[in-house]
């Protein structure tokens, strides 16, 4: 049974915003996260609030991807919706508490991307899974050398 995101919600500020945001997710909102996955890295890469989920945000980055190209359809589209309004929110720099005022800028956004992970565990997980088998396929389909 697919878990919906009534089962696993985050009730604190950042999770209300993000279930407000997700169900206004468009496939136009998931395309925009696909082209924009270069200057999402980089926003995590160059933030000292937003470095310690770098590796989640590549992760869900490249699940996205694999879901608007069509290579990875086993996951449920609340939770596409979930990581591309979450994504989405840290790329603006106007959200609740502007990303220009030192020190605090970027804490919502870690809180929502937080409330983002929390909500989508299992996906990314099963995600993981997945991507490291199709990994390893492609390493056997090599001709040796």
């Amino acid at each position: 049974m697919t878990q919906s995101p009534q089962d696993k919600t985050d009730k604190s500020l950042a999770g209300k915003i993000l279930e407000k945001d997700a169900k206004k997710i468009t496939d136009t909102d998931i395309a925009k996260v696909v082209e924009q996955t270069e200057r999402i890295n980089k926003k995590f890469e160059q933030s000292t609030t937003l470095r310690r989920f770098l590796e989640d945000a590549r992760l869900i980055g490249s699940m996205i991807a694999d879901y608007w190209h069509g290579k990875y359809k086993k996951v449920p589209y609340w939770a596409i919706a979930s990581v591309a309004a979450a994504l989405l929110y840290v790329l603006n720099p106007l959200d609740l508490v502007p990303d220009f005022i030192v020190g605090f800028g970027l804490l919502d956004d870690a809180a929502v991307f937080a409330a983002c992970l929390g909500m989508v565990e299992k996906q990314l997980q099963a995600y993981q899974i997945w991507k490291a088998a199709q990994s390893q396929d492609e390493k056997e389909k090599q001709p040796v050398r």
